[in-house]
């Protein structure tokens, strides 16, 4: 039961509801991303609700014969850091132990900032930019979760935070540099809802990066490796903050690269999370 952005013979972009690798169009009810979050306010049932409406339609296609597209249109991106073990040390690491991240990383407030504007955005299949200002930059495999105008989690889809690290660690002041740029963030295929998510805190998150058809790096995470809960992640982004057209919030990366790793234009990203599905990228350089 998935939520999705798509074309089919060349039209327009529709809003799909995918059940069973089939995909039924709903634009008709709900023309954006927009509308269907502000529809979802107060529901614990949207995926039934829409099983019960479309009960006797003929799908429009099978998943396989229409294009995903972002399945995010008037939507800000926003992102937690140092939600993992591992994402404190590697912190640590790159800004020469300055122990803000092992401060941050107990701390009752969390690290949220803003990731990215809807025009930075890509989604699957697309191309994610590595700075041409930056020479260590690594992709930064996230859940990301999928947040209706009343703060509430309705679904969950797969997130690439791109990052430049070596820009980050010179200065913590520099983060905003190295996060937010043309083509910083990935985000798709779909959005599976909660309903089908038995346990969002219970997936595996997977990482494969191929230069010239050859694998150069991979790794796994579990979300129980967070320290957060998304209920609090979710009350810090909304404190004194409002999101009419609903937002996305990526909860952080388990998998970081060693240091002696850099993404290079060219290579191919895929990210797989359970339940939610892969996310294919090409990298090139220069996000303009």
């Amino acid at each position: 039961m998935y939520i999705c952005r798509f074309t089919y013979n060349s039209q327009q972009p529709r809003i799909g509801f995918v059940q069973n690798d089939a995909v039924y169009d709903i634009t008709a009810r709900f023309p954006s991303i927009t509308a269907f979050l502000r529809w979802t306010i107060g529901r614990q049932d949207a995926a039934t609700a829409l099983q019960k409406a479309l009960a006797g339609s003929e799908p429009l296609a099978p998943l396989s014969g229409v294009t995903l597209l972002r399945p995010t249109d008037e939507q800000e991106i926003w992102a937690a850091g140092v939600t993992y073990e591992r994402s404190r040390v590697a912190r640590e690491e790159e800004s020469a132990k300055s122990g803000i991240y092992d401060r941050v990383y107990s701390a009752p407030r969390p690290e949220i900032f803003f990731k990215a504007t809807p025009t930075r955005v890509v989604g699957p299949n697309e191309e994610v930019a590595i700075r041409n200002d930056a020479t260590w930059n690594v992709p930064e495999p996230e859940l990301a979760l999928v947040i209706n105008p009343a703060c509430e989690i309705i679904g969950y889809t797969v997130g690439n935070d791109m990052s430049s690290r070596d820009i980050e660690g010179e200065n913590p002041l520099y983060l905003p540099q190295a996060k937010m740029y043309g083509r910083c963030c990935a985000v798709g295929p779909m959005i599976a809802l909660s309903e089908a998510i038995a346990d969002p805190k219970a997936l595996t998150i997977s990482i494969a990066i191929h230069r010239a058809s050859h694998l150069v790096f991979s790794g796994s995470v579990s979300t129980s490796k967070i320290v957060r809960h998304y209920a609090d992640l979710v009350h810090y982004l909304g404190r004194d903050n409002l999101f009419p057209d609903g937002v996305l919030l990526l909860t952080g990366t388990g998998i970081v690269p060693g240091d002696e790793f850099t993404l290079e234009g060219g290579d191919a990203v895929s990210i797989t999370i359970d339940g939610i599905g892969t996310l294919h990228n090409t990298v090139v350089r220069g996000g303009v």
